[in-house]
């Protein structure tokens, strides 16, 4: 099982040398893969979790892809209806190139109304409108010449229904945000058997979870995957692995953008997770299988 770091490219602390910084210390540590999240305009329902500055994801992962020798670079998640497909094609096809095959596209519907409005997008069409988009993207690549024979992972987020039925017919694998197991077990059910009923191969389990350590148990069912003592996050991890996860992204972010500012309780806990699961001593290997 492959774990991966949702690094953070937004906030008062964000900027050229945390970004730099963080993936070093990502790739350092042995992880398998970094990622990034999207937004365009920074609109105030933006700015009350992810304000600016807010780092393009394309042109970041480019830079980090120059800084990095081995660690695969993705997007958690692209807001496929912000841009043109065969724009959305090109860039991830260039970055991919450009980083020797380093690249996964991770997108989702979004969420922000008033985004939406400032791009001039229509909000309650956003599903339909990433369906057309990830068909179009995936006609470009398998048409255009120049783009060679790409083999990008497509990752499709999504906590509903709606979103693992799109990850079923569109997707390589399925990319929910910060479940809880038990919630998470019933989905990934419901999922296979929506891709029987198509007969369409399951995507893969490719779920981003918390990272947050406590000093003591953190109990109950709505307990999301990744937040409790060290013990606890390693039983996600094993827990996750039994259920079929191929790759499991943690994301540190509790929410409050002063925490961008002060980076180093979540470059510990990563830590932590990177020594317990002996990320380190696996060399290129890195992705680890947990136990």
């Amino acid at each position: 099982m492959k774990i991966g770091v949702n690094i953070l490219n937004f906030g008062p602390g964000a900027g050229p040398g945390a970004l730099r910084e963080a993936a070093l210390t990502v790739e350092g540590l042995g992880f398998d893969l970094l990622m990034v999240s999207d937004h365009i305009a920074v609109t105030p329902d933006v700015a009350e979790r992810y304000p600016a500055p807010f780092y393009e994801p394309f042109t970041t992962l480019s830079w980090l892809a120059g800084l990095t020798s081995r660690i695969r670079l993705g997007t958690t998640v692209l807001i496929a209806p912000y841009r043109h497909p065969l724009l959305t094609a090109r860039m991830a096809a260039n970055l991919d190139q450009l980083s020797s095959g380093r690249f996964v596209l991770g997108v989702g519907v979004g969420w922000a109304r008033q985004e939406f409005a400032a791009l001039g997008i229509p909000f309650e069409q956003r599903g339909r409108l990433t369906d057309d988009h990830l068909r179009a993207v995936r006609a470009a690549w398998k048409d255009t010449a120049d783009y060679g024979n790409l083999r990008i992972p497509v990752w499709v987020g999504g906590n509903s229904d709606a979103g693992l039925r799109r990850a079923v017919r569109l997707g390589d694998a399925w990319h929910p945000l910060r479940p809880t197991l038990p919630w998470l077990r019933g989905a990934a059910g419901r999922m296979a058997a929506y891709a029987d009923e198509q007969g369409l191969p399951v995507p893969a389990l490719a779920p981003r979870i918390a990272l947050k350590v406590t000093a003591a148990p953190v109990e109950g069912p709505q307990r999301i995957a990744g937040e409790g003592t060290i013990d606890q996050i390693m039983d996600d991890l094993e827990q996750l692995r039994l259920l079929g996860a191929e790759s499991v992204v943690l994301d540190h972010y509790g929410g409050d953008p002063d925490e961008t500012r002060h980076p180093q309780a979540g470059r510990q806990a990563l830590a932590t997770v990177a020594a317990r699961l002996g990320l380190a001593e696996t060399g290129e290997d890195s992705g680890t299988e947990s136990s």
